[in-house]
């Protein structure tokens, strides 16, 4: 995945580009536990959270020309009643609850406006439903906005590119 950055990337040894992996880090843990509740706590109040639909177009189409539909696009209300859902007797897709695995990778960090974190990750997300289906696997690329805060970075935006136009997921109630 490549967000067009024309920029180097900040060097892995820099103090931002750390304290962005660790976040990414950190955030998968929280996922992978299910402590969504803290996960929320990582997001700032403007998140835009999006995962548009993956169309396969012919070398000349410009795919993002033709994509007009998302898995979801997401901001901080609906984040939080996902969230508070999952806390419910209601939340069927997650009943039983999915034995989930975060693996990020291929951090790269670049310097964005107003003090902002450009953060290229890819993530492979490995998940169990039960006894009776085959696990899945996700696989995509991440780019993400971290602001500095008093309280350590939050994520600002996050545009999930998936890597299949067909996701061979049951569903999509969790969060890459």
């Amino acid at each position: 995945m490549s967000s067009g950055q024309s920029q180097a990337p900040l060097p892995y040894t820099d103090e931002r580009h750390q304290a962005a992996a660790q976040f990414l880090t950190e955030e998968a843990h929280l996922l992978d536990t299910s402590d969504f509740e803290a996960w929320l706590g990582l997001m700032d109040r403007r998140i835009r959270y999006r995962m548009p639909v993956r169309v396969t177009a012919v070398k000349a189409a410009d795919e993002v020309d033709v994509q007009t539909m998302h898995h979801f696009d997401e901001d901080w209300y609906s984040l939080r009643k996902r969230v508070q859902r999952f806390q419910t007797d209601y939340a069927w897709t997650e009943d039983p609850q999915s034995r989930i695995r975060h693996h990020v990778s291929n951090v790269r960090t670049f310097e964005g406006s107003d003090d902002e974190l450009i953060v290229e990750s890819a993530v492979l997300l490995y998940r169990s439903r039960g006894d009776r289906t085959a696990p899945s696997l996700l696989s995509a690329g991440r780019t993400d906005v971290l602001m500095p805060t008093e309280e350590g970075l939050r994520l600002r935006q996050r545009d999930i590119e998936i890597d299949e136009s067909v996701l061979r997921t049951q569903n999509l109630a969790i969060f890459l």
